[in-house]
């Protein structure tokens, strides 16, 4: 018998920082390598080296491009990292941009707080530079989905279709002939854009995500509420701001404000999308079309449809612009991006309204916002809030627990160690409870940095 020692690193009791090391007899490898966001020890514990020997991992294998599941990935080089990491090709195409993006507000937000003087670090350093960033992407090799890749006689691994955002997979890891199952993080049956994510079949030990461990999306009229959003925004005279990830939730937005004006619902009110990164998104859908179900005719016809923003000139532009609008811009969860500026100049405006429009992590600015702050701190400074704050949970690129638990319907054996990750501790222990029930599993939640041996 072999040991594999594993060490739960990030999304442990948490959604965020998804990092997972694994000591085999033949290799050390990582599963995703993300960035802690929201709650502010969270993001702390970014700057703390990993309590692994960074120098000796073999490869790094990514389920998809998400900052919370690559954000981490230079600092890994900084630590001493210089293997190989492993994706399919459009997750690789979406962290380039995503670690690139990052690497930029960093540098912006260092070099802001060292003029502003509002950090208590002197000086205020960027996380990683833009540089290192792309050092970091000289370390990609892309694979094929559903190909098994051998990586030492007795390791081998393969990613398999998730939904979720493009590119996005599972990863089935086979290690001397055990197979662990890491569900990354797992798409919605009924997407816009994407295909419905394909099952495991087998698991000896399974990793599974719990985002929404504890509830089913609503059963909203998306339709409905767009359409009237945008109407009351016209009556206004007023801005809907919608902060939206970048990858697939914004284009995944832009198609449908497309569809309603192509269905009459809506006017031609013009639809500003400012986010560098989300534009660089689309060319991703541009150039894997295999991956999303847009022909290129529907594809060219919403990107026409929008103002494409590619300068913070034009950000300005568009906030002293009078006409009613809707602004789609980045960050989803309010922590950063372009949609702070608009915030800090129209969040105290009645007449703005900001639509949420996807999961908000504890700690960050949209949770506040989904909790009735009235006041909310940008760039180092308070701002009432007068803006009127509307929620879609429906738009979630996660799968429900109806979800989560249609995806492990397709296995056809009893999991030896099942671990739920990825999830805060009431969605974790409602998911734990509902999986003995249903299933009869042995589930574990494991605590952040915590080794687990297993048997292979």
């Amino acid at each position: 018998m072999n040991t594999v020692k594993i060490q739960f690193l990030g999304a442990a009791g948490t959604v965020t920082g998804s990092k997972y090391y694994l000591e085999t007899p033949e290799l050390k490898l990582m599963v995703d390598c993300g960035m802690f966001q929201g709650l502010k020890e969270l993001r702390m514990s970014n700057w703390e080296p990993l309590p692994i020997p960074v120098n000796e991992l073999d490869y790094v294998l990514l389920t998809h491009g998400h900052l919370d599941h690559t954000g981490y990935l230079p600092r890994l080089l900084k630590e001493g990292f210089k293997g190989r990491i492993l994706g399919t090709a459009p997750t690789l195409a979406i962290t380039s941009i995503i670690l690139k993006d990052s690497a930029k507000i960093h540098e912006e937000e260092a070099e802001k707080a060292n003029k502003e003087g509002y950090s208590k670090h002197k000086p205020a350093l960027p996380f990683y530079t833009v540089e290192e960033a792309k050092e970091t992407i000289s370390l990609f090799s892309s694979i094929e989905k559903d190909e098994w890749e051998t990586l030492s006689p007795n390791i081998r691994f393969r990613t398999k279709y998730n939904g979720h955002i493009i590119g996005a997979t599972f990863i089935e890891l086979e290690i001397f002939g055990k197979r662990f199952v890491f569900s990354g993080d797992i798409g919605r049956q009924e997407d816009f854009l994407l295909e419905p994510p394909e099952r495991p079949e087998w698991a000896d030990f399974l990793f599974v995500e719990s985002t929404y461990g504890n509830k089913n999306h609503p059963k909203e009229d998306v339709e409905g509420i767009l359409t009237e959003l945008v109407n009351k925004t016209i009556q206004q005279r007023g801005n809907l701001i919608i902060p939206s990830f970048a990858v697939e939730r914004l284009q995944s937005l832009m198609y449908q404000l497309w569809l309603l004006y192509k269905k009459n619902k809506i006017p031609n009110i013009p639809i500003f999308v400012d986010s560098p990164m989300g534009n660089n998104v689309l060319s991703v859908f541009q150039q894997f079309p295999d991956w999303h179900k847009l022909s290129l005719k529907e594809y060219n016809a919403m990107c026409d449809h929008v103002n494409i923003i590619s300068s913070y000139k034009e950000t300005w532009e568009t906030i002293d612009d009078p006409r009613p609008k809707i602004v789609i811009a980045g960050s989803g969860m309010v922590t950063g991006g372009r949609v702070l500026t608009y915030l800090k100049q129209l969040i105290d405006v009645e007449g703005t309204i900001v639509l949420l429009v996807g999961y908000q992590a504890e700690g960050t600015r949209g949770k506040q916002l989904l909790e009735g702050a009235h006041e909310l701190k940008l760039f180092g400074k308070y701002y009432p809030v007068k803006a009127e704050i509307r929620h879609l949970e429906s738009l979630s690129a996660h799968a429900d627990q109806s979800g989560l638990l249609d995806w492990l319907s397709g296995l056809k054996n009893i999991p030896e160690r099942v671990f739920l990750v990825h999830g805060e501790p009431t969605a974790l222990d409602a998911f734990r409870s509902k999986l003995n029930d249903k299933f009869n599993w042995q589930v574990h939640i494991p605590k952040l940095h915590e080794t687990i041996e297993l048997m292979v």
